[in-house]
């Protein structure tokens, strides 16, 4: 019994008690905090009222961080603001713990915070997670708290020459304006460098300004620009590449206003700049602007709601164009900044395209010949003459999808159904599901044994290469293992979307493998991505007039590609937009994906929607889960979102299963 005393007592002891006793006064000033908990329950997303203790005045800032007791639990929260008396008619509770005196959720931030939970159907809590990393208490104390130097504006502005437009458009911002521009980039080095001359002519007006890009290897490339245009110490740069104490260190320096300028991946949206004077992102229909976790927002959705809140300027960069820019642009919202059609043709190395060698690609596991159409030889073979070749490969791995040689049907494992892949040359084929080896595999339709690849990654095609040119060296660069840069020497570059490697002057010349193949996902926006991947790829080729080529290999006749030779992006972003409106997809509509059990779903068919609206589905996706979609005419989006939180909060209130909920989704399969 004796025991049961002492571990009682120690139990108690080890309970974290308020510092602050109810007797304690109040804050002579403002005694009520508005303080918005780290909770993601849907049906509890508002702000709560506490008593601001006398010993906390000072501390409990609006912005600052708290330590509340909620739901018999320390939770910890931010103020959101401090007012004289409550609504609440019952009693309220005090303030824990002040935690610091740092204002780390600015008012305009909180809003946008507010803003993008609602249009996105999430919660405070889950968005402030987004926008505010964790507290690195050190950084805090010992972060620099003198502010960088003024910043010139730029003299010369002859990198916007080339377009249309765009150095009326610099300067606007530079006498205090707010344009707002989608621009077509030309290829080159400089586009990081044109930014960094917005930029700066926007921190010479006396605001700041963000810009976001894909990852980090973009924020190296722009961040540099961005030191040369403006000067060391300048600019911040925010990726989630960063340890804690250089991320919150970053983070303080603008929160404090002593640094105006960011460069940073999707996170950077939300920073917290002083006087915020232009939004830029640039590759915006990049799937990595999309965060993943819930609710799923997009940069470029968070940085345009900035835009409007802030009254500042915008600029949506890159080489291709999605379909929400030219949504923007065809509203009225945004100008075009795009190059004259010499300048085009100049800078662009000269794109064509040939059919796939069907004989090649029908090599067997025992084959020795390489899928390169005979064109494509002859263009690596002079290209390597002049420089580096860039071979850009849709797939990773060796053999990943295999089928029988004899009558093509799908390879699959004996055992579990699943498909049958190759690793590498000297492996077996084995089941990507169960692992099994299928040395004794046979084809269940016509008895063959034999296989041919259907798609070939890049570890195989650099096999090939190899092969095909032996003297010359085979770099890879794709998943895990990514290269920054290769030598300006004769090499043959071989890389999966987006791992391209930069190199000095240029490639010589490039080649698109299985152009097909990236075509083939079952995706809404497979055409606008399948561009998008290509024109990048095809910007790191030196231009026409530098004897710059490339070669697709595909289908010639699809419209896709022949955007791609014509270089011509805005035409193929106003035919995609034109196709969604007639298709009722976005961003012509505001669709919203609904994941969970079947039988749940199936029940929100009767669910009251913002009229009108239409439901595709239930479908199931897996043996747990079923998707619903749900579209409404633009102009009904928030109405939709509210019905959606409506929906979460009251399953939320009685405590039922959690339903996915991603509005636009970036990739729709």
């Amino acid at each position: 019994m004796s025991d049961d005393h002492e571990q009682l007592a120690l139990l108690k002891g080890a309970v974290r008690r308020p510092k602050v006793p109810d007797g304690a006064a109040l804050a002579p000033e403002l005694p009520v905090a508005r303080v918005a908990v780290d909770v993601s329950l849907a049906h509890l997303d508002r702000p709560f009222d506490y008593l601001v203790p006398e010993a906390m005045h000072d501390t409990a800032v609006p912005g600052s961080r708290v330590v509340v007791r909620f739901a018999g639990q320390q939770v910890s929260g931010f103020v959101l603001d401090r007012v004289a008396e409550s609504d609440h008619t019952g009693r309220l509770g005090r303030l824990s713990r002040a935690v610091s005196d740092e204002v780390v959720l600015r008012p305009d931030v909180a809003r946008l915070v507010r803003t993008v939970a609602d249009r996105y159907a999430g919660t405070f809590a889950d968005v402030v997670r987004l926008a505010v990393p964790p507290r690195h208490a050190t950084t805090e104390k010992r972060a620099a708290r003198t502010p960088a130097g003024p910043v010139e504006a730029p003299a010369d502005l002859s990198g916007w020459d080339a377009y249309a437009g765009g150095a009326e458009y610099v300067s606007a911002i530079a006498a205090g304006d707010r344009p707002r521009a989608v621009w077509s980039a030309l290829p080159g080095a400089s586009s990081g460098h044109d930014i960094a001359l917005a930029v700066a002519a926007t921190v010479a007006a006396g605001r700041g300004a963000i810009v976001c890009v894909p990852d980090a290897t973009d924020v190296a490339r722009v961040g540099a620009a961005m030191a040369d245009v403006l000067g060391a110490g300048r600019h911040v740069e925010l990726t989630a590449a960063l340890g804690p104490s250089a991320r919150y260190r970053a983070f303080l320096s603008l929160a404090r206003g002593l640094t105006r300028v960011v460069v940073g991946t999707r996170a950077a949206a939300f920073a917290p700049v002083h006087d915020l004077g232009l939004v830029a992102i640039w590759d915006d229909a990049d799937d990595l602007h999309a965060e993943p976790r819930a609710p799923y927002p997009h940069a470029r959705e968070v940085l345009l709601t900035r835009a409007h809140d802030a009254g500042c300027a915008a600029l949506i960069g890159g080489y291709a164009r999605s379909a929400e820019a030219q949504r923007l642009i065809e509203s009225g919202w945004c100008d075009e900044l795009g190059p004259s059609l010499p300048a085009r043709r100049a800078s662009w190395a000269r794109v064509a395209v040939t059919g796939a060698d069907e004989r090649a690609a029908a090599a067997d596991l025992s084959g020795g010949r390489a899928r390169l159409p005979h064109e494509a030889f002859t263009l690596i073979r002079s290209g390597l003459d002049a420089g580096p070749v860039l071979v850009q490969v849709p797939r990773l791995g060796y053999r990943s999808a295999l089928a029988c040689q004899r009558c093509r049907t799908p390879a699959r494992c004996a055992h579990c159904a699943g498909p049958m892949a190759q690793r590498s040359s000297d492996a077996e084929p084995t089941c990507r599901w169960c692992g099994r080896d299928g040395a004794t595999w046979s084809c269940g339709e016509c008895g063959s044994v034999r296989m041919r690849a259907v798609v070939v990654g890049d570890a195989r095609t650099a096999e090939e290469l190899g092969r095909a040119f032996p003297q010359v060296p085979v770099v890879t660069s794709s998943g895990e293992h990514v290269r920054e840069r290769v030598s300006a020497e004769a090499v043959l570059v071989v890389a999966t979307p987006g791992a391209e490697p930069a190199t000095e002057g240029g490639y010589a010349a490039g080649v698109l493998m299985d152009c097909g193949l990236m075509l083939s996902r079952p995706d809404l926006r497979v055409a606008e991505e399948s561009l998008r991947r290509w024109l990048n790829a095809t910007a790191l080729v030196r231009g026409a007039e530098a004897g710059g080529r490339v070669l697709a290999i595909g289908d010639q006749t699809l419209g896709v590609l022949q955007a791609l030779v014509r270089l011509d992006p805005a035409g193929h972003a106003r035919r995609e937009l034109a196709e969604r409106q007639a298709a009722h997809l976005p961003p012509a509509v505001i669709l919203a994906a609904v994941e969970g059990p079947v039988d749940e779903l199936e029940a929100l068919i009767d669910h009251e929607w913002p009229q009108p609206f239409e439901l595709l589905g239930p479908v199931e996706i897996d043996d747990d889960s079923a998707r619903l979609i749900v579209r409404v005419p633009r102009h009904r989006g928030g109405e939709l979102a509210e019905a959606l939180r409506e929906l979460q909060a009251g399953r939320s209130a009685r405590k039922l299963s959690h339903l996915r909920v991603d509005v636009d989704p970036a990739q729709l399969a």
